[in-house]
């Protein structure tokens, strides 16, 4: 049965871009509003495909370098010939996630505004649809391009499983170079149109900043369109097919073989299905304020983590039952993504004493509202911080599930690890002396490095744990951010009762 997992993960991938294709084409059937909306709309879209266009072209460049300098790799014998296509392919699909969004974004904008017109409800729809197609879009492609690999390298070529998880994690390098342009380029991009043009528009024509005969109303939102979506889009793509293929890599070197390759991706396409299910959920009443439309918004997120939870739990008991340990691990990073998005909400909300507390310290001053952004950034940092080691040390004292979390075998039977090659390197290379003094003292444990076997003074094996490094950067940052956040407070209210 396990030989038609791949090709089951395949048919999720197809339903995410069947119904991404099935959302596209109903958001651009309504009408899009008045004629000048319209207009306004296709100025945006031109100016995005534009910019767009100008950025494929450059990049094309780079990849034709890469491609040639892979293959002479490929010719030569260095690297398997599958490498360089899926290098190609990895950057592609990611530069088609971006571009569909950014597509649907510029067709959805004025739809929204005018589905508004109608009903607060019409508006949230039309704008949560548009949205799920760049999602969808963005973990159909990525899966289906997993998926074909896996079948093409397993079944076709039969590679054995190192192999096939060394050459997938090609595309994952393919895809992350598109995302460093896409992410990158997009983001300069917005800010120096939005800041130029606002200048010009607003400052020496004197045109309001927000009326579309300003240069720099068009310039935000193609702006917003090819940084916070094309970009977005690229950069998701990028992030969701590398932690699928690095969880596999992680469970082939850890011993778990076919099994621990498969189940990330079960779990992907699992996680497809949910979002489908819980994007019926999202609605809203009219006259909803800002804070009831974010609560319908958490609506579609929790009910699509409480789906991907609970099928989580029937895939592990079903394709790896002999590692029940790995329910907590995925209950865990789960629970942890629901917390990070909310607090990152309360931080950012103007819904939420925060961003209002915030507010109110422009009224005595631009150092005011400096010093208290920054210190509430700080802040916000700590707490997910936190959140993120808590979910890195979810169960059993933290060890063996935060082991888990990583894609690694239970720390009991890692005994007789193999030290990291730069590690293994560095070590052998500093001297018997030093060799003997770090032995002596405890230091090293501090880096996670215990059970250190030698032969003639050199290291040959070790265990390692990476847990005490990440609570070691946990407390530095988290003291950071409370004493400098508290500290720039108390600043703050030393100005402020000075300058009264």
């Amino acid at each position: 049965m396990i030989e038609y997992i791949p090709f089951l993960v395949m048919a999720a991938a197809l339903l995410a871009l069947g119904f991404a294709a099935y959302k596209y084409f109903s958001v651009k059937r309504l009408p899009e509003g008045t004629e000048e909306m319209a207009a306004i709309s296709a100025k945006i879209r031109r100016g995005a495909m534009a910019y767009l266009k100008r950025q494929y072209k450059t990049v094309a460049v780079f990849f034709v370098v890469i491609i040639i300098l892979l293959t002479v790799l490929a010719v030569a014998g260095t690297i398997t010939p599958f490498v360089p296509v899926a290098f190609l392919t990895g950057g592609l699909f990611s530069g088609l996630s971006g571009f569909i969004g950014m597509k649907i974004s510029t067709y959805a904008n004025s739809r929204t505004a005018n589905g508004a017109r109608e009903g607060l409800n019409r508006g949230l729809k039309i704008a949560f649809s548009s949205g799920m197609v760049t999602g969808l879009t963005v973990v159909g492609l990525g899966l289906f391009d997993i998926s074909f690999w896996f079948i093409l390298l397993k079944f076709v070529f039969k590679l054995p499983i190192e192999d096939l998880t060394s050459t997938m994690l090609t595309f994952g390098m393919g895809a992350s170079s598109m995302a460093l342009f896409a992410r990158v380029g997009g983001g300069i991009y917005t800010k120096a149109a939005d800041v130029g043009a606002d200048l010009v528009g607003k400052v020496e024509a004197g045109i309001p900043e927000d009326d579309p005969r300003n240069p720099a109303c068009i310039a935000d939102n193609v702006g917003d369109n090819v940084g916070d979506v094309a970009g977005m889009g690229a950069d998701l793509y990028e992030s969701y097919v590398g932690s699928i293929i690095s969880s596999g890599a992680l469970a082939v070197a850890a011993g778990y073989g076919l099994t621990g390759v498969l189940l990330p991706m079960c779990i992907a396409a699992m996680g497809i299905i949910a979002s489908i299910v819980s994007s019926f959920f999202v609605s809203t009443k009219e006259g909803a304020t800002q804070k009831q439309l974010l609560s319908s918004l958490r609506k579609g997120t929790y009910s699509a983590a409480v789906i991907s939870a609970i099928a989580s739990v029937a895939l592990i008991l079903v394709i790896t039952p002999d590692m029940p340990g790995l329910i907590g691990a995925v209950v865990s990073g789960l629970l942890a993504g629901v917390l990070i998005g909310y607090f990152t909400e309360y931080y950012t909300s103007d819904s939420y004493k925060p961003t209002q507390k915030l507010s109110k310290s422009s009224e005595t001053g631009t150092a005011t509202i400096i010093i208290d952004g920054v210190a509430l950034g700080m802040n916000s940092g700590a707490y997910l911080c936190e959140i993120m080691r808590s979910g890195i040390q979810s169960i059993d004292g933290g060890q063996t599930e935060a082991a888990r979390s990583l894609g690694m075998s239970q720390l009991q039977n890692m005994r007789f690890i193999i030290l990291p090659q730069a590690i293994k390197n560095i070590l052998p290379a500093i001297g018997n002396e030093l060799v003997t003094m770090v032995k002596e003292t405890s230091i090293i444990q501090y880096l996670g490095i215990s059970d250190i076997m030698y032969n003639n003074g050199i290291v040959v094996s070790a265990t390692y744990n990476p847990l005490p490094c990440y609570y070691i950067s946990a407390i530095i940052y988290l003291t950071l951010n409370v004493v400098l956040g508290k500290g720039l407070d108390i600043f703050e209210g030393r100005l402020k009762r000075s300058e009264r």
